[in-house]
């Protein structure tokens, strides 16, 4: 490995020197002739240590195969580490997926899960595999508390069996409801109005009070709306039947049987429609590495807010993917949507500061050109070949 060899090869040369130095070797490299200078490089060899030690770190994605966590990890690749990934593949994608391990398991699966956990010396786990379709856990409560409470209890409790002390939890704005402030910070009242946003709330609940039982650190990340994809346009948002709405204006633009729905215009909003605020996928698993990076130094349970910080109502969504895609969205008006909050912008000012997160991506014009770019060639190359 390059940095190893670097370790041992690099040159030294040595020379006497007079007094009064206070050491006899110089080493030249450096141009080191007093004890700072040897100091100097005692912690760049430290610094070196360290980034081969982290260059061997694993990491484990569950539902690494969807939308959020193939993003994740991407992300984790990127900067050279190992990455398994846990997914059942009920709603990801396999092409989404290159150069890692994948255990194609149901997190219900006990004992498949602690097989995997205790043959695997983890550094942290990211945890996105849910249920999340608001209007369908309408229908399929139970359901949902099988898939985000029941398996998610299986992966903690085999996380504090096998002494994987970080995780890293995909929540949801849902778990708020009823919104009563203009943007949404931490401490906004919990109500969630539908059984999705219950279910996540269910396990932040027992995640907080498992942390303060066992050694164990963890990390809860409530988002938005995620939207966007990544630049080199390899992977990106795919949903079967999709529910999202920009990807879903994207579907009625290439196929023009595919009428856009907007559920309601007679919400509490300036134009009758609902509001939402749009945070770009890689902006987001970037606050998901900081949130592991506040773990390496830090014990506890802390939970941060993760949004652009600016609302977007569907019309004003539907009119900027028009303007990059200069065509025209075919669309009708339906009824509102049961369980479904009129007004979701996030105050992400904690994780800003807590975390040190920075968006780059604030303007919705470019999330928006992100995600067509990944849509025509989704349709282009994937779909229809």
């Amino acid at each position: 490995m390059v940095i190893a060899e670097r370790l041992h090869t690099t040159p030294f040369r040595t020379r006497t020197l007079r007094a009064p130095a206070p050491m006899v070797l110089c080493l030249k490299a450096w141009e080191s002739r007093t004890l700072p200078g040897l100091l100097n490089v005692k912690s760049y060899f430290t610094i070196k240590l360290i980034n081969v030690l982290f260059y061997f770190m694993k990491f484990l994605v569950t539902g690494g195969a969807g939308y959020i966590g193939s993003h994740m990890v991407k992300y984790l690749q990127d900067k050279n580490l190992e990455v398994d990934v846990i997914d059942n593949f009920s709603t990801g994608n396999r092409w989404a997926l290159r150069n890692c391990k994948i255990y194609e398991i149901d997190l219900l699966n006990n004992q498949a899960l602690c097989d995997i956990l205790s043959s695997n010396d983890y550094e942290a786990v990211f945890h996105f595999a849910a249920s999340s379709i608001v209007n369908d856990s309408l229908i399929n409560a139970q359901e949902y508390m099988q898939n985000n409470v029941t398996a998610s209890k299986n992966l903690l409790n085999g996380l504090i069996k096998n002494n994987i002390q970080k995780i890293i939890f995909s929540s949801t704005a849902a778990v708020f409801g009823s919104i009563k402030s203009i943007k949404v910070n931490e401490k906004h009242p919990k109500n969630p109005i539908n059984p999705y946003g219950k279910t996540k709330l269910i396990f932040e609940e027992i995640l907080s009070e498992k942390v303060n039982e066992f050694n164990l650190s963890a990390v809860i990340l409530r988002y938005f709306n995620a939207a966007g994809a990544d630049h080199s346009a390899i992977i990106g948002e795919y949903h079967d039947p999709e529910t999202h709405l920009i990807p879903s204006i994207f579907n009625s633009l290439i196929d023009s049987k595919d009428i856009l729905k907007i559920y309601g215009n007679n919400h509490n909003t300036r134009d009758g429609t609902c509001i939402r605020d749009y945070i770009h996928v890689n902006d987001l698993v970037n606050a998901h590495y900081l949130a592991y990076i506040k773990l390496k130094n830090n014990k506890g349970c802390f939970d941060y807010n993760l949004g652009n910080g600016n609302g977007f109502s569907v019309l004003e969504i539907i009119r900027a993917c028009e303007l990059i895609t200069k065509k025209k969205v075919n669309y009708k008006l339906v009824g509102k949507r049961a369980g479904e909050p009129e007004h979701l912008v996030a105050d992400s000012s904690k994780a800003i500061s807590d975390l040190n997160w920075k968006i780059v991506h604030t303007e919705i014009n470019e999330i928006i050109k992100s995600a067509w770019k990944w849509h025509t060639r989704l349709y282009n190359e994937i779909i229809n070949t």
